[in-house]
């Protein structure tokens, strides 16, 4: 019964890659499937990242399940925090 739940949500995501793939030729979809690797490691480098800087803040399951809102929030604080900290002088580590 699981699985069946799953596809019913995931089933218009699995239909606009099937569409996307029967459009494209044999390169295409080999770029294509390349350019998706490159987005899925850098999302997980900046999952990785966010979970370092939070220190124990966030897990890296939830890191994965923030919006790029939500990601670039964090990492906008993240940012104005290490700003402030060389400012002040204070160890960052």
């Amino acid at each position: 019964m699981r699985a069946r739940i799953q596809t019913a949500v995931y089933i218009g995501h699995v239909e606009f890659f099937r569409l996307r793939l029967l459009v494209l030729n044999a390169d295409d979809i080999i770029k294509y499937v390349e350019q998706l690797d490159k987005e899925t490691s850098s999302l997980k480098d900046e999952a990785l990242r966010l979970c370092w800087n939070m220190r124990g803040g966030l897990s890296y399951t939830e890191a994965l399940q923030l919006s790029q809102s939500e990601r670039s929030a964090i990492g906008k604080i993240i940012k104005d925090n290490l700003e402030t900290t060389k400012k002040s002088g204070l160890p960052y580590f």
